[in-house]
This record gives C-alpha cells, sequence and structure tokens, in this order.
C-alpha cells in the first residue's frame, strides 16, 4: 500500500434500502456513484476494506490511448474529457496533467508493433505520431539509450492514483451517494428471477440494481453467483524516487523500464517488461484461453509455482449467505513488491537516462492485476441474473480510462444513452 494514499471517512450505517447497490471502492465504482448521484438516483457504494485500498491506488497513474487496442480508444477518448473536467467538478484537484506518454522501442520488431498500431488507429483522429531517434532526444534530453524510435501522443497524461478516488468518493458523498467502507458482500438477493438486494455482513439492503466493480475479486464473487469470468491474476511491482530533477515531464515507457512524474517532484517506475505471474487453480482451469496472449508475452511474465498458488487454494469459491466470504477474511489484496524487479528497473533507467544516477527510493509496492484474455474489460448487464451489471477486467490499464468506464456503468444501469458504444466490452465475447 502506498504511504501517500489518501484515505476518506465514511458513514457506518447501512441504509435499508436504495435504488442501486455498487459493489467495490475503486475508481470505477466511486466514479459510477458520482455519475448516478448527479441524475439524483439513491445510490449506495459498498468497499469491503476501504476506498481505493487496491489497484486503484497501486498503478502508475498513466492515462494513455497510446497502444490501446483500437476498439478501447473511444472509451480512453471520453477519459480525457472526464479527467479534464474532474476539478471543477469535484472541487479538488486529482493529478492530473495533459503531459504527453511515450513508447520507445530499441528493435524493428518493435518498432513494426508500434507502426502497426499506429496504423490501426488511424482512423480515430489521435494526435499520435511516430518518432525517429532525433525526435526522442529533444523530447527527453539526456539519454544514452540506443533507440530506433518510438511513438508519442501529446494528448495523453497522467493524474495521482493516491488521489484521484478518494476524491471522486468525496464528490460522490456531497452529492448525495451513501458509502460504507469495511462492509463486504457477501452475495446477492433474489425476488421473482431478479436482483432484490444485496447480503453484506453487517445486514440486507434492498434495491432495484447491483453494480458490481469488484476488480481482481470478481472472478471469486461471479463464479459464487455460477457466472464465469475468465480472469487471471498477475502483480506489478512500482517503486517512487525522491524528489529530484528529471529528463521531461512526459512518461515514456520503454522494453524493460518505464518512468512519469510524480506530484512530489519525484518519479514513478516500474520494470515494463517484467510482471510476476503466480500460478493458481484457474490457470488451470482457463489457462487455455491465454494461448494467444502467452505466446506474445511469455518473455514478459515471471511464472511461477509457490505460496500463492497454496494461498489461492485456502480461499473459497463457494459459501452461502450466512457464511462468513473470502473478502471478511482477506479485506484488501497487498501483494509484496518484487526488489529484484524493481532495481532491474532502476538499473535500467539509469543505464538509459544517466540522470537517474541520483534517484533515491522513497517507497516500493505491488498490485495485484486482474486479465481478461484479450485485455479488454467487461461492462454489461449479466442476462443470467436480472439487474446484475458488472464493470470489471480492466487488465492492469483501466485507472486511465476509470473515469469514463464508471460513467458507462451507470448509463448502463440508469437506461440512459451511454457515452460510447459499449459492444467492445459485452460479457459474451469472452
Amino acid at each position: 500500500m502506498t504511504k501517500t494514499l489518501d484515505r476518506i471517512t465514511t458513514t457506518a450505517q447501512l441504509p435499508p434500502s436504495t435504488s442501486v447497490v455498487i459493489i467495490g471502492g475503486g475508481i470505477v465504482g466511486v466514479t459510477a456513484a458520482l455519475a448516478l448521484a448527479e441524475r439524483n438516483i439513491p445510490v449506495v457504494l459498498l468497499e469491503k476494506g476501504h476506498i481505493a485500498g487496491e489497484q486503484s491506488s497501486r498503478n502508475l497513474g498513466w492515462i494513455r490511448k497510446t497502444s490501446r487496442l483500437a476498439d478501447d480508444v473511444p472509451l480512453a477518448q471520453a477519459a480525457d474529457r472526464i479527467w479534464a473536467a474532474l476539478p471543477q467538478r469535484i472541487g479538488a484537484d486529482v493529478g492530473y496533467r495533459q503531459a504527453g506518454i511515450m513508447f520507445l522501442a530499441r528493435t524493428a520488431e518493435q518498432m513494426a508493433m508500434y507502426e502497426g498500431w499506429y496504423q490501426s488507429v488511424a482512423h480515430l483522429s489521435l494526435d499520435s505520431q511516430l518518432l525517429t531517434p532525433q525526435a526522442i532526444s529533444q523530447h527527453v534530453p539526456g539519454g544514452q539509450g540506443q533507440w530506433l524510435g518510438g511513438v508519442y501522443t501529446p494528448s495523453d497524461g497522467r493524474a495521482e492514483p493516491a488521489l484521484a478516488a478518494t476524491a471522486i468518493a468525496r464528490g460522490a458523498i456531497r452529492q448525495g451517494a451513501v458509502m460504507v467502507q469495511n462492509c463486504a458482500v457477501r452475495t446477492l438477493s433474489m425476488s421473482a428471477g431478479k436482483v432484490s438486494g444485496v447480503i453484506t455482513e453487517q445486514g440486507e439492503i434492498r434495491c432495484d440494481q447491483v453494480l458490481f466493480a469488484g476488480g481482481a475479486w470478481s472472478r471469486r464473487f461471479l463464479g459464487n453467483l455460477g457466472v464465469q469470468l475468465p480472469t487471471l491474476p498477475l502483480i506489478c511491482s512500482v517503486l517512487r524516487t525522491r524528489p529530484m530533477e528529471g529528463p521531461t515531464d512526459i512518461a515514456v515507457g520503454a522494453p524493460d523500464f518505464s518512468f512519469r512524474k510524480h506530484k512530489d517532484g519525484g518519479f514513478i517506475i516500474t520494470q515494463r517488461g517484467k510482471l510476476d505471474a503466480p500460478l493458481t487453480l484457474d490457470h488451470l482451469l482457463i489457462g487455455w484461453k491465454y494461448m494467444a496472449q502467452l505466446k506474445a508475452g511469455r518473455d514478459n511474465l515471471r511464472i511461477g509455482l509457490g505460496k500463492e498458488f497454496f494461498r489461492d487454494l485456502g480461499i473459497a469459491r463457494h459459501w452461502h449467505a450466512g457464511q462468513i466470504s473470502p473478502f471478511e477474511k482477506i479485506r484488501t489484496n497487498d501483494p509484496a513488491p518484487n526488489t529484484g524487479l524493481n532495481q532491474d528497473a532502476l538499473t535500467n533507467l539509469r543505464n538509459a537516462w544517466p540522470v537517474f544516477a541520483n534517484a533515491e527510493i522513497e517507497e516500493a509496492w505491488a498490485g495485484l492485476i486482474d486479465v481478461t484474455p484479450d485485455s479488454n474489460p467487461v461492462i454489461d448487464h449479466i442476462k443470467a441474473i436480472p439487474g446484475l451489471t458488472v464493470a470489471t477486467g480492466f487488465s492492469g490499464h483501466g485507472f486511465g480510462t476509470g473515469p469514463a468506464a464508471g460513467q458507462l456503468a451507470a448509463d448502463l444501469v440508469s437506461g440512459v444513452t451511454p457515452i460510447i458504444d459499449p459492444s467492445p466490452y459485452r460479457f459474451d465475447r469472452l
């Protein structure tokens, strides 16, 4: 957990009823709550731990269109507009800066990937541009890396994960949303074949609809309801430096490191080329769905069989409303950062930009990412359970689109014209 996470105080009182219950207090859930409250729709958000305690505060803070699948870019474009308007909308700074994002290539194969992406989004009127080595040096001076080229989108940006979701939650509460932390939802109540409420560890709340935005817990919660959502876990380790002089305000992603400026003057750094992939029972159950991803990205994964496998086996997959749920036993996923990967990232970065030789690590953390087979989220009604909508499976890039994803989910719940075409995020594609 990051030291800088802004914590919020919420009510401990569980209302007896509402129109919409949102399960999950990450950036998607709190933005959906804000949108519904602004429409005067009664909404209660329930969080098993505390707001933004998991991946919503543990990510890199990038807000990008670059390298997203073309189907996913409209959501990112909508998110840009929402991020820009958030400070006035909620009366708080979330650290949003439209400072640009750049990805770098060392090899012809890497450059061809960026050129292919650039061509795939040509119809979307982005401001992205392919870069020469000379242009990279102009944008990010002082480097010694041997870059073949890159791709750069000036309108991409960043925000502060330690601030954003909490600030949005406060804005939603001011608009009338009710939020309750440390209150796990065990399961749904059903009447006449549709959702009629949720059963929590503190009792039942009656409602007309439920929006489930449970992040990495989604497969387990939905599985208990008989809904099979394919997601597998990855762990990303991150470090933050103390304030220092850096080469640019642009966020930069290279094959084996990335960096972006933090609001306090330090830098957020990760080993972009390596993620921990702890094996779990789900790899045996649904791993075949990920063969294409594994073929393309095997070199980026540190696959291992260890304590995470046995820890996962010890977490229940089925329980009744009267039983203590897994979400009460584990309030917050808090994986230990991989010190070796973080040190590797810092070494690689120092070799490319020597100014980082002076970098001192202020803190390190890790986050658990839930990945779908096509790396796109699910934002859709669940037809098998009328009254249930889900927004989950963001595959490690949900912070940037989170405000638009929350808005889209709220649109689906309230039956208004959606902010963008939701068809790329339908559940049945998986």
